[in-house]
């Protein structure tokens, strides 16, 4: 039996990406997102207008997408709330925003330099993937309040104990990614606990830095 609930989101799961980018000054942005998904040697982020994040991958074409194991959900939730941008827009102020230069300080992570781009990695993170920006589309209705951006995977970094020995792949039983599904983080096949993005939770489809 199906029925027609309305759904206000439609977000029925995806992984948590760390997006690491550089500020205007030089200084290193990093933003909890998890709109993202990926196609061959390519990936597509869906990022809001009012983001930090947004503003520099238009500005400096490039970032690392830095992607936690499930057990890295306190540290992503530490920023959750928290954004690069000095000026919060009404709705950001609204839920609890704040403004936070220092994201890896406020996260507990710690900044390991790229090797083809200038934005940072995170060390903590099993997975790191150097990309540069493709194109970039307005997105989300006539209003255009968010921006699909399409990225090239540069090169990617694996803890080398997520790869299957004498292959060039992952093995997904030691691969556990933060997953974020219907505003609640979860990991290990099961609920870790729920993002605080949560409180207040009026946008349809995304976690936006």
């Amino acid at each position: 039996m199906h029925v027609d609930p309305g759904l206000k989101v439609l977000y029925f799961g995806t992984p948590v990406v760390l997006v690491g980018s550089r500020n205007e000054d030089g200084t290193a942005n990093l933003a909890p997102m998890s709109s993202a998904w990926w196609l061959g040697q390519c990936c597509m982020l869906g990022l809001g207008n009012s983001g930090q994040t947004t503003a520099n991958l238009l500005r400096e074409r490039e970032c690392v997408l830095n992607l936690p194991s499930s057990s890295m959900v306190d540290a992503v939730d530490r920023i959750a709330l928290t954004t690069g941008r000095r000026e919060l827009s009404e709705h950001k102020a609204a839920r609890g925003y704040r403004y936070e230069p220092d994201k890896f300080g406020v996260a507990g992570l710690t900044e390991q330099a790229a090797e083809l781009v200038a934005a940072p990695r995170v060390l903590e993170c099993p997975i790191q993937l150097e990309c540069k920006v493709v194109a970039a589309h307005p997105f989300d209705g006539p209003d255009a309040r968010a921006t699909a951006f399409h990225l090239e995977v540069l090169r990617t970094h694996v803890e080398e104990k997520l790869v299957i020995p004498g292959t060039s792949h992952i093995d997904p039983l030691a691969w556990d990614p933060l997953i974020m599904k219907f505003c609640e983080f979860f990991g290990g096949g099961g609920n870790v606990h729920p993002s605080r993005l949560a409180d207040g939770w009026d946008m349809p489809h995304q976690m936006l830095p």
